[in-house]
């Protein structure tokens, strides 16, 4: 009876299927969409799953450790043992090309700083001139993620994990949420295009808003944001599959529709135009207020200069986010992520000596962002001048990121980027924050080690002449030789600015 029973379910699960390639045969042969399946009917349908199932096998089974963009293995499973808090040592040699052209050797010095020797990182004082200046005490920060791209989980992980390490963490463009504050963080609290969560019913800056977010003592700083390294030239995207009541309320927006903001400010037009918004911001608030910003022209920032030499050194900006080039977690057209603006080792050297030619470097304090995740990319930026790093997706790597590329979807596997219910339950907020926490805590203490080997006695005092660039010819030359910081004017401005 049981033969018969398995006998029979057995054909007719066969008929079943047969049944469904037919109907699959059928379907491909008298559609007009896809080529492909047409002329090679059920076949065809496999280029989709395997074009679908490439990235992972490349990712696991195929990419060398230092070969896979935009994160490579060697990278990715660093943070992950950070995070995790185990040995981060490698044995046999370095994998890295150090030959390859811009690679930054650092400089060891034949007396290394010793341990007795070495200073703790200081806090650094951000606003002088607002009423609530900012003693930020980490240098290594958690960058502009917004609450609404990101999960409720991972903003909860993130918020205590911050608070845990005592770095700031970055609303990104879509407003204060509850879960930003319920980790005891300090916020930065990012001012889009679109003015979410600071937006009046038209849409416009409104004071009062300005007001109310600033009331939360754990927001200590503004940003203003002007572009971002994943869309520069173009407004955030948020789709609407992920625009639910909750995150609608806390922007001010539609609920269930596609989040776009404009591509900048209606109200900023230039240099004179943006400081008056930053100081408009700083008078409301009362708390120090910067812009975030990717270089790509910059002879606005000779113009912004001079208009603060002309205004007085109180109306500079607090700081300058410099964000790079070549992309971030957002939603972003291919085009942007891949050929617009510079890349932050070209843009942050710039920025940071313009702003020494006009003897503004000491009043505005330099945010460098845009794939620093490992301890020598951000010794590299200290050296180059920056005095914080923001990282967003070195911190999404130490929630558990896979890099399965479906942050602009709903389908995140891992939780960080997904509304989904039953997605987010695989992130445990209580244990990703210990995580959080020690991803941020063990870069810095490895940073402090590049900088003890150089001979310094903590990160901040590392300098260009610290660090040698790869040439094309297999030799170096000192950074304060590529990138120096006097006579830059000729070099780096247009003439109608260095005039």
């Amino acid at each position: 009876m049981n033969l018969y029973f398995f006998t029979s379910a057995f054909i007719f699960l066969i008929g079943l299927g047969v049944l469904a390639i037919i109907a699959l045969f059928v379907m491909d042969v008298t559609q007009t969409s896809d080529a492909v399946r047409r002329n090679y009917p059920v076949v065809g349908r496999f280029r989709h799953i395997f074009s679908t199932l490439g990235e992972f096998f490349r990712q696991y089974f195929f990419a060398m450790d230092r070969e896979e963009m935009p994160f490579n293995r060697a990278e990715r499973e660093w943070i992950g043992r950070a995070a995790k808090g185990e040995d981060n040592t490698v044995a046999f040699g370095s994998t890295k090309m150090l030959t390859a052209p811009g690679t930054a050797i650092f400089v060891n010095c034949p007396f290394p700083t010793l341990n007795e020797d070495a200073a703790e990182v200081q806090p650094l004082l951000i606003g002088p001139y607002c009423d609530a200046p900012y003693n930020a005490g980490s240098f290594f920060n958690i960058s502009a993620m917004s609450y609404g791209a990101l999960s409720t989980p991972a903003v909860r992980a993130l918020s205590k994990g911050a608070k845990m390490a005592g770095c700031w963490m970055n609303t990104g463009e879509g407003g204060l949420s509850p879960y930003h504050l319920e980790g005891g963080a300090d916020i930065v609290f990012q001012i889009g295009t679109a003015k979410y969560g600071v937006r009046d019913e038209k849409g416009q800056l409104s004071d009062l808003k300005l007001k109310e977010v600033a009331a939360h003592d754990q927001v200590k700083m503004f940003e203003l944001k002007m572009s971002q390294g994943a869309k520069p030239g173009k407004g955030g995207i948020l789709p609407g599959a992920k625009v639910n009541a909750e995150i609608a309320a806390i922007r001010g927006i539609p609920e269930g529709q596609d989040s776009i903001s404009p591509n900048r400010h209606p109200e900023v037009n230039d240099a004179g135009s943006m400081l008056d918004m930053l100081n408009h911001i700083r008078e409301v608030t009362g708390k120090p207020v910067g812009f975030k910003a990717v270089v790509g022209s910059y002879g606005w920032l000779a113009d912004l200069a001079k208009e603060i030499q002309r205004r007085g050194i109180e109306t500079a900006p607090d700081f300058i986010t410099v964000d790079s080039g070549d992309g971030g977690t957002g939603a972003a057209p291919m085009p942007l992520m891949d050929n617009v603006g510079l890349v932050v080792r070209e843009s942050l050297p710039l920025v940071v000596d313009i702003l020494t030619e006009h003897g503004l470097r000491d009043r505005i304090k330099v945010i460098a962002s845009g794939k620093l995740v490992t301890p020598s990319e951000v010794a590299w930026a200290l050296a180059t001048g920056a005095d914080f790093i923001n990282s967003a997706r070195g911190f999404m790597f130490s929630l558990g990121c896979i890099q399965a590329l479906k942050c602009n979807k709903n389908t995140c596997p891992t939780g960080i980027t997904t509304h989904n219910k039953r997605l987010q339950k695989g992130l445990n907020p209580a244990d990703k924050s210990v995580k959080v926490a020690n991803f941020c805590q063990n870069l810095i203490h490895e940073v402090e080690v590049i900088s003890h080997s150089c001979g310094v006695g903590r990160p901040r005092l590392l300098k260009r002449k610290h660090v040698r660039i790869m040439q094309n010819d297999g030799t170096s030359i000192p950074m304060d030789e590529r990138y120096p910081y006097k006579d830059i004017l000729p070099e780096y401005l247009p003439k109608e600015a260095a005039e």
